[in-house]
């Protein structure tokens, strides 16, 4: 195939665009070039920022592709643009949503592409909604070839899956950990989770891409495993040799305490609700589907990476003083009343 990848070098993006070049198909990237020196050899670049339209198409002139691959379109602007873009210049366009569009509260744990899209609690799922709805609106109306893909919580061996943490990332977490102080997880962590690894994800995306069953269709890609919270902080801290010291905070406080960080969104909106995602539609069109990447695998191939990658220790002194304060007044609260 000829793919044009819009980003490239992403969490998600990258194992695609490594298994792609793997599987010999040619790849081309466009971006801004930020980070291309992480790309493998044989990708082609298109240096442009793609949210300048003009920019774009007269970078674009010209080509045509089997599959465009959109990973960085947050806002229907972005997808109307794509389409501008690219109608009738590729055979697929696979638009990248996200999980966190299903209906929250859920009406089932279980969830399937046919779960109803609907989500209060945060802008960027209603955002994503919109997006689907453009795009579909426009496979329906104008023939548009789209597939929509909702990633869950899709980590590689950069990144370090938590429920609660502050704008700088998981290191602080982790470093919490380490240190032996408490760290929050929300709820009493006993709600259910799915966390990907970004190379298991990458085999199902790939297999959507020219596959004729896609077109005009959504599909979910996250792992079979589904575990709680206490499981998944308990792993984290068992793969780190230390003691978990886990306090358990309400999402509903969490939010009411820590304006500067949306928890309303991403949790009451997403982690906080248990889930299950049930992967066979994916299965019926990718056979080849089969996520081999456990959590205690991937978690351990994450923190030995960050831990021997200093750069990726990114402090995050304020989230770090917030989680004491929250702490010493629930504890407060609690002598109060004994």
């Amino acid at each position: 195939m000829k793919a044009l990848i819009i980003g490239g070098t992403g969490t998600i993006s990258s194992a695609i665009v490594r298994l792609l070049v793997t599987r010999g198909h040619e790849v081309y990237v466009v971006n801004r070039g930020n980070h291309n020196d992480e790309l493998p050899e044989g990708v082609k670049t298109i240096i442009v920022d793609i949210n300048d339209e003009a920019a774009a198409a007269e970078a674009l002139k010209g080509m045509t592709f089997d599959v465009v691959g959109e990973f960085i379109g947050f806002h229907v602007e972005q997808v109307e643009r794509d389409y501008r873009l690219f109608c009738g210049k590729t055979k697929q366009y696979i638009y990248i949503s996200s999980a966190s569009a299903y209906n929250k509260p859920a009406a089932s744990h279980v969830i399937t592409e046919g779960t109803t899209l609907a989500n209060p609690h945060w802008q960027y799922s209603r955002d994503k909604i919109r997006c689907e709805e453009f795009l579909m609106k426009m496979y329906r109306e104008n023939g548009f070839p789209v597939t929509i893909v909702r990633p869950s919580h899709t980590y590689n061996e950069k990144n370090v899956p938590l429920g609660v943490h502050g704008r700088n990332g998981f290191w602080q977490v982790v470093k919490r950990m380490i240190d032996g102080k408490p760290v929050i997880i929300q709820g009493d962590g006993t709600s259910l989770w799915t966390c990907t690894f970004n190379t298991d994800f990458a085999v199902g995306y790939v297999g959507l891409m020219g596959n004729r069953h896609a077109i005009g269709e959504a599909f979910h890609i996250t792992s079979s495993e589904s575990l709680s919270w206490n499981q998944i902080y308990q792993t984290i801290a068992d793969k780190l040799g230390v003691e978990l010291k886990a306090y358990h905070v309400s999402s509903e406080f969490l939010t009411a305490v820590g304006p500067d960080y949306d928890f309303e969104g991403s949790l009451t909106g997403d982690k906080s609700v248990s889930v299950v995602f049930d992967n066979s539609k994916l299965k019926r069109a990718v056979p080849e589907f089969n996520p081999v990447v456990s959590f205690d695998e991937g978690v351990k191939i994450a923190l030995d990476y960050v831990l021997s990658h200093p750069e990726l220790q990114v402090a995050d002194p304020e989230f770090d003083q917030w989680c004491d304060k929250v702490i010493e007044t629930l504890e407060n609260a609690k002598a109060s009343l004994l």
